[in-house]
C-alpha cells in the first residue's frame, strides 16, 4: 500500500483536560465552538468540521498538552476578542515565518488546563497587522 494514501483528513483531536465542564465552558464561551455531544467525562466540540475530543484521560501515556492551531482572518483582532472573553494570552501576535510573498502571523492563548490554542494567518508581505 502506498503510504501517501494511507491517511485521510483528521477525524478528531484529543485535548486532555482536568475538568470537562470547565473545558466546555472555555471552548464554547471563549472560543465560540459549538458542542456536538456530551457523555459523562467527555465532550465533543465542532471546530469547523474537525471534532475536538475533550476528556479527562486516566491513562498516563495519553497525558500531556495539546496545541491546536486555527486559521483566522485577523490574528490581532481575534486575539483581542479572545482576551476580552477571558482567554489567557501566552504570546501576542507576531510574524513567525516569512517567505517572498507572505508572512505567517501567529498568537497563542491557553485553555484552563494549559493546552495551547494557536491562531494563525498567512498575510500578504508587508501587512501591518496579522
Amino acid at each position: 500500500m502506498n503510504a501517501s494514501v494511507l491517511l485521510k483528513s483528521i477525524g478528531q483531536i484529543l485535548v486532555p483536560v482536568s475538568d470537562v465542564d470547565r473545558a466546555v465552558d472555555f471552548y464554547e464561551a471563549v472560543l465560540g465552538l459549538p458542542v456536538q455531544t456530551r457523555f459523562p467525562g467527555i465532550a465533543f466540540m465542532d471546530a469547523a468540521g474537525i471534532r475536538l475530543y475533550l476528556a479527562v484521560v486516566p491513562q498516563a501515556d495519553f497525558q500531556g498538552r495539546a496545541t491546536i492551531y486555527f486559521w483566522v482572518d485577523d490574528v490581532s483582532g481575534t486575539l483581542d476578542v479572545l482576551e476580552s472573553r477571558g482567554a489567557t494570552v501566552r504570546e501576542r501576535a507576531r510574524v513567525v515565518h516569512e517567505d517572498a510573498a507572505h508572512d505567517l502571523w501567529m498568537a497563542f492563548v491557553t485553555d484552563p488546563d494549559g493546552n495551547q490554542i494557536g491562531i494563525m494567518r498567512e498575510a500578504r508581505k508587508g501587512t501591518a497587522q496579522g
